[in-house]
């Protein structure tokens, strides 16, 4: 009979977090992009990942200003790195607006193709209720390198 295999325990993962309000402006979205690009450095995450997640940030947080805008109210944009995963999250507290990825937005459509970005950045993406009134769009990256 063999010996039992043994089991080595896992350090768990260090989580770090990262939260700022901002302005339902186009100023606060481009802030919201500078910010997380900030923090991405300062976490030392690789280039790579950083400028898909700048793209992401970017788009999120457009659509945040320009679809998700209630007078008065902040946009919230976040960060949360668990191990090799980076979850990027946009809040708005205009719940009644849902993102969708439009199939086919056509050659002359101004507009409709910045989730078909996140889709194709993303290794996965989707939208969850927020405990107060509006919509978290989120969106993960695996930053070790294995992608999509």
């Amino acid at each position: 009979m063999s010996a039992p295999a043994r089991q080595e325990a896992q350090a768990p993962a260090t989580v770090r977090t990262f939260t700022r309000r901002l302005s339902p402006t186009r100023r606060g979205a481009r802030l919201a992009r500078l910010l997380v690009v900030r923090q991405l450095n300062a976490w030392e995450c690789p280039s790579e990942p950083n400028a898909d997640a700048a793209a992401i940030v970017a788009e999120l947080a457009a659509n945040a200003v320009t679809h998700g805008r209630v007078a008065g109210r902040d946009f919230e944009v976040g960060l949360v790195l668990t191990g090799p995963t980076l979850r990027i999250e946009v809040a708005d507290t205009r719940a009644e607006r849902r993102p969708s990825v439009v199939a086919d937005p056509g050659p002359d459509c101004e507009s409709g193709r910045g989730l078909l970005l996140v889709s194709a950045l993303a290794t996965r993406w989707g939208v969850a209720e927020r405990r107060g009134p509006g919509k978290t769009v989120w969106a993960e990256i695996d930053l070790s390198g294995g992608g999509v």
